[in-house]
């Protein structure tokens, strides 16, 4: 069961666990797709794009549940990263922890989660 992950703030998990429909976050939406990183990629995500904000989850994807909307493009530096092309089934993901912001400023991962 490979796992994906993607951080998202509070509000808008809220919301799409209201509304029972996530069709991602604004930039998701104007890039046409879900950004998603794998376990290795998630802390350079999360120090380029979300450096400093808090009310943040990580949510961890069941890949496997995604079927062929999820394919893995060249993005930063050549590495292949997940996109998700069409909403993301709130049955896919298995997982939603804390992502606050550690002593140093960084996003604190949680056990288990070893970004590199």
């Amino acid at each position: 069961m490979p796992l994906i992950y993607k951080i998202c703030p509070r509000a808008l998990w809220t919301e799409a666990t209201a509304s029972g429909r996530f069709a991602g976050a604004p930039v998701d939406l104007a890039d046409g797709f879900i950004h998603f990183s794998t376990a290795a990629q998630v802390a350079e995500t999360a120090a380029r794009h979300f450096a400093g904000q808090e009310d943040l989850l990580l949510l961890a994807v069941e890949a496997d549940r995604l079927g062929q909307a999820l394919r893995y493009e060249p993005s930063r530096g050549g590495d292949l990263f997940p996109h998700l092309y069409g909403d993301l089934p709130l049955e896919a993901v298995v997982d939603v922890e804390e992502l606050p912001l550690g002593p140093d400023g960084s996003h604190t991962f949680p056990e288990g989660i070893m970004p590199q």
